[in-house]
């Protein structure tokens, strides 16, 4: 199951990249970083692009321990095993992970450890090191849960994991009329804990994409949105009303009272079901991107906009920043573990915008994606 989710993860980051390119006209570069805490990864990067401001890939493969303030950061909080959690100090930990920009570019951990494994050579392919670090400590494993920069995070500690990870992709037009998507897909296993009682041996799968304009086309987001519900429904028809909320649930900045984007879909804990059907799902869902994104972004791309326009993107895209750094608990995470800051923050864009006490005018463009934000509407059954 790992080297076949691996290899399917793969072959979406060439088809992302491939896609980007084919529509900005612009190559991607390519850039290899080392973690000084252990680990690294490959970064292909395409920046103030002639469509996107921000694209990229990124794979990353680290590893390390994690403070208990940091553990607690990326739980959202306490949890029924508080005392034990205690008990084991530090929590160690390994992340391999492949994961995809454009525009924002995204980031992805997965998560697992290695008590005492002492790989510190060149980077490899996630897949290599992990074989790597798994056949040479498979009894000394201290696995976490995935942490990443856009999803709803739990972390639990056992002592042999294994995971393999599709990092979050964002994607930010320079044109405020073509919208922002993001996505992650992700699979993890783990084994219970050395130290801690209670934990069973475990695997699950989680992702999503959601959708992020500046201004609302009413049949640009039920576009979108079918392309998902389809996606869902051949596999099970239950999934796309279920994953839509939790969408919109996760999405919610508390603090505005609004949502960051459209929604989409969104999942965790995937694994009611043979797992064979749930990574055929996966695999459904992360081919749905470029069908469900790109053809927004080529009819939009090229729109003319005003000042004002920009400027009320650059506002949305704050809301995105708030986002992120205030309620995302995978980039919390990454700030309490010491990560690599420019991975951590990958998923900011280039420029955002804050005015003091902004309002829309009631009834104009803009206020109506203000209203859409704050009450979720059933878009694939939207009638237009």
């Amino acid at each position: 199951m790992r080297a076949r989710f691996e290899s399917m993860i793969r072959k979406a980051q060439d088809d992302i990249c491939a896609a980007v390119e084919a529509v900005d006209g612009s190559k991607f570069r390519e850039d290899t970083w080392i973690r000084p805490g252990g680990g690294g990864g490959i970064s292909r990067v395409l920046q103030d692009g002639n469509v996107w401001e921000k694209a990229g890939v990124n794979v990353s493969v680290v590893y390390g321990s994690m403070p208990p303030e940091a553990y607690r950061a990326a739980i959202g909080g306490a949890s029924a095993n508080e005392e034990a959690k205690n008990k084991a100090g530090r929590i160690p930990f390994f992340a391999a992970g492949v994961s995809s920009v454009c525009s924002l570019l995204f980031e992805c951990l997965t998560l697992c450890s290695a008590r005492s494994c002492q790989f510190t050579t060149s980077l490899m392919h996630p897949y290599c090191l992990f074989q790597h670090c798994y056949s040479s400590h498979s009894s000394e494993f201290f696995g976490t849960r995935c942490i990443h920069v856009e999803s709803i995070i739990k972390v639990r500690s056992y002592r042999t994991a294994v995971t393999s990870g599709w990092g979050f992709q964002v994607m930010h037009p320079k044109n405020p009329m073509a919208p922002t998507v993001h996505f992650n897909y992700r699979y993890f296993e783990t084994d219970s804990p050395q130290d801690v009682e209670g934990a069973p041996r475990a695997w699950w799968f989680g992702g999503g994409t959601d959708l992020t304009p500046s201004y609302l086309f009413e049949e640009d987001v039920k576009h979108f949105h079918q392309v998902q519900k389809q996606a869902c429904d051949k596999h099970d028809p239950e999934f796309y009303p279920k994953f839509k909320k939790w969408c919109d649930d996760y999405f919610l900045i508390k603090h505005r009272g609004e949502r960051r984007g459209l929604g989409g879909i969104f999942f965790d804990d995937l694994n009611d079901r043979d797992p064979e059907k749930i990574l055929t799902f996966s695999t459904e869902c992360v081919n749905s991107v470029i069908p469900a994104y790109i053809p927004l972004v080529e009819k939009r791309k090229d729109m003319t906009f005003t000042e004002k326009q920009k400027a009320w993107q650059q506002l949305r895209r704050g809301r995105y920043v708030e986002f992120n750094l205030v309620y995302d608990r995978g980039t919390t995470f990454g700030l309490k573990t010491g990560g690599r800051i420019e991975s951590i923050l990958m998923s900011l864009p280039l420029t955002a915008r804050w005015e003091y006490d902004h309002t829309p005018e009631e009834g104009s463009e803009e206020w109506k994606l203000l209203n859409a934000c704050r009450s979720p509407v059933e878009w694939a059954a939207l009638e237009l």
